[in-house]
């Protein structure tokens, strides 16, 4: 789940679900969600756009994991076949090491937290991903 709201920004469960690679069940998924958001990874808000839908954001705790889920991208690149999300996403953001690590960190402080936007030569997950695909 991590892995999907951080790097394909998929941030509302029925996208989660519709577009999990593991074809998760729905109970499963919300049972997940639900210990995410208990764990202090993840948060919730109101959709502002539909009264029933929420939103699901990273936490500053969920944003420090980024440099453990780069390397483990990195090292399933190496040993499994290649996530459609990422792709070679994971080992090219490897390469580039910790400076580049923490722009995409400020991006997705930025999109899930509302903090200071990036300045505008820095990397973001979207634009990186979107290069490699």
């Amino acid at each position: 789940m991590l892995r999907d709201i951080m790097f394909a920004d998929r941030r509302y469960f029925r996208v989660l679900l519709q577009n999990s690679e593991e074809k998760i069940a729905s109970n499963t998924l919300a049972a997940r969600l639900r210990s995410l958001i208990d764990g202090g990874l993840l948060s919730t808000a109101e959709d502002a756009t539909h009264k029933q839908k929420v939103v699901y954001s990273l936490t500053d705790a969920a944003i420090e994991l980024l440099p453990t889920m780069i390397s483990i991208g990195n090292w399933g690149n190496k040993h499994l076949p290649a996530s459609p999300i990422t792709g070679p996403f994971f080992p090219y953001v490897y390469e580039q090491g910790p400076r580049v690590w923490q722009e995409l960190a400020d991006d997705l402080r930025h999109r899930h937290l509302g903090g200071p936007a990036p300045k505008p030569s820095a990397a973001t997950i979207k634009s990186m991903i979107k290069a490699y695909r």
